[in-house]
């Protein structure tokens, strides 16, 4: 099975971008990672940050299953 992944634009939004998987901007991304409350990136490259999307999608069944995010 290949690896399917997702980069920070794609998770995050922005005020001019407001279509990313969740409602929340990179900086808050950042904290919940460093907080260990959502999974940790990994890099593809010297400039390539990604997130394995089968654990985010994950992290989302659990917290529509355990209440909002914080």
């Amino acid at each position: 099975m290949a690896l399917r992944v997702i980069r920070i634009n794609d998770l995050t939004c922005s005020k001019e971008k407001r279509d990313g998987l969740l409602p929340v901007s990179a900086p808050t991304l950042w904290r919940w990672v460093a907080a260990g409350k959502f999974p940790r990136p990994f890099k593809l490259g010297a400039n390539t940050t990604v997130w394995d999307l089968d654990l985010v999608e994950k992290w989302l069944a659990q917290q529509a299953a355990g209440g909002a995010a914080q």
